[in-house]
C-alpha cells in the first residue's frame, strides 16, 4: 500500500544581499543599497517588538514585509522612517544614518502611513500644493508635478473636492499620490492597499512598477495581503518581531514544498504501483492519484513514462503564498515554545 510523502522542500533565509559583486573583466563591484538594517530592535516597556532584525534592500528593488497585525512591521517601518527611534541596532537609508541624519533620510523618503494624515479642511489640491511646499519644490515644477499626481490614479475629477467628502478609497489614493509628489527615491506604503478597490490596486502597482523600471524607485512596503506580495521582488515574513524567512516569492515557495501533480487512469492501483516502485513519492487520494515532484512542467512526461496505462485527467497544484507563511510562521511559533519550554524546565530545576 502507497504512504502519503510530505512535498517538503528546503527551507530559505537569505537575509543579506551580497555586498559585492564581478564586473565583466572580474573586478569587484559593490552591492548599491537603499536600506541596510543591522540587529535592530525596539521596545515598548519590556514588550520587544522588533527583535534585532537584519536585512538589506538594494537600489531599484520592491521588498515586502509579510507579517500578522502586532508582528513588529509598522514598527520596523517606522523607525527606517525616523518617526521612532529604535531601542538598539542601527540603519541607513538612501546612504544616511536614521539616528544621526533623521533630515537627510527624510528628504529622500515618501512615506504612506496606515492611518490618514490628510488634512480634511483642505481640497485636493491644496493638500497635494502644501505636500509639495513644504518639501521644497521649485516653483517652476509645482503645477507640472501636481497635473502628474492627480492623473497617476484617477484624481483629476476631485482635485477641488474637499478631503473630509472624499470616500475612503479616494483618500488612499490621495495619500499615495502625495507621497510621490516630491520623487523621493524609496517609497515607504505601510498596507497600501487599505480601501482600495481592486482595479485600483492594479493601476497602483503597474504604476510602482514603471517608477522603479524607469527611475529606480527603491519600495518598502508592509502588508498582510498574500495577492499583494506576488508584485514584490523580494519578502520577508514577520513573526513577533523577528524574521523567519526572506528570499523571493517564487524561491519561497519551493523552499516549503514540491509540486503536487494530481493524475487519475484507467487503472490507478496498477498506476500507483508502478510510480511507487520508480521511487516516485505518490498516495492515493480519493480517486485520485497525488505526486511529488520538483519541477511540474517537466516531471509531467517522465511521471507518465513510469506508467503502462493511460491518463485520463492531469493536473498540477503548486506552492502558495499562503502555504509559504504558514509554513514559516508556523516554524517560529513552534520553536518559540520549545524554547519556552526549556526556560521554564530550568527554573524549575534551578
Amino acid at each position: 500500500m502507497a504512504v502519503a510523502q510530505p512535498c517538503a522542500g528546503t527551507p530559505s533565509l537569505r537575509y543579506r544581499l551580497p555586498r559585492a559583486a564581478r564586473t565583466m573583466d572580474g573586478s569587484s563591484m559593490r552591492q548599491s543599497l537603499a536600506i541596510e538594517v543591522t540587529d535592530l530592535v525596539k521596545y515598548y516597556g519590556q514588550h520587544r517588538a522588533v527583535a534585532g532584525v537584519s536585512f538589506d534592500v538594494a537600489d531599484g528593488e520592491i521588498f515586502a514585509l509579510l507579517g500578522r497585525n502586532g508582528a513588529g512591521k509598522s514598527t520596523t517601518m517606522k523607525m527606517l522612517s525616523t518617526l521612532m527611534l529604535p531601542s538598539g541596532g542601527r540603519a541607513r537609508v538612501a546612504g544616511y544614518d536614521t539616528v544621526k541624519a533623521p533630515r537627510e533620510v527624510r528628504h529622500r523618503i515618501g512615506f504612506v502611513f496606515q492611518e490618514s494624515t490628510l488634512d480634511p479642511g483642505l481640497t485636493v489640491l491644496e493638500n497635494l500644493r502644501f505636500h509639495a511646499t513644504l518639501y521644497g519644490t521649485p516653483r517652476r515644477q509645482l503645477d507640472e508635478r501636481i497635473e502628474y499626481a492627480l492623473l497617476l490614479l484617477g484624481l483629476e475629477p476631485h482635485a477641488k473636492a474637499l478631503v473630509a467628502r472624499l470616500s475612503g478609497g479616494l483618500a488612499r489614493r490621495l495619500e499615495i499620490v502625495r507621497a510621490l509628489l516630491h520623487k523621493p527615491k524609496i517609497l515607504f506604503l505601510d498596507e497600501p492597499s487599505l480601501g482600495l478597490d481592486p482595479p485600483t490596486r492594479t493601476r497602483l502597482w503597474q504604476e510602482i512598477r514603471h517608477l522603479r523600471d524607469r527611475d529606480g524607485l527603491t519600495v518598502l512596503m508592509t502588508t498582510h495581503y498574500m495577492d499583494e506580495v506576488e508584485n514584490v521582488d523580494r519578502l520577508a515574513i514577520v513573526n513577533a518581531g523577528e524574521l523567519v524567512a526572506i528570499d523571493t516569492p517564487s524561491r519561497l515557495k519551493s523552499a516549503v514544498g514540491l509540486d503536487r501533480i494530481r493524475l487519475s487512469t484507467t487503472n490507478n492501483a496498477l498506476a500507483l504501483h508502478q510510480l511507487v516502485a520508480a521511487g516516485v513519492p505518490a498516495w492515493a487520494e480519493g480517486e485520485m492519484i497525488v505526486c511529488c515532484v520538483p519541477d511540474a512542467e517537466r516531471g509531467i512526461g517522465r511521471l507518465l513514462g513510469h506508467i503502462d496505462v493511460p491518463a485520463t485527467s492531469v493536473s498540477v497544484q503548486r506552492p502558495s503564498l499562503d502555504d509559504v507563511f504558514v509554513h514559516f510562521t508556523e516554524q517560529a511559533m513552534a520553536r518559540e515554545a520549545a524554547e519556552s519550554a526549556t526556560t521554564h524546565r530550568r527554573r524549575v530545576h534551578s
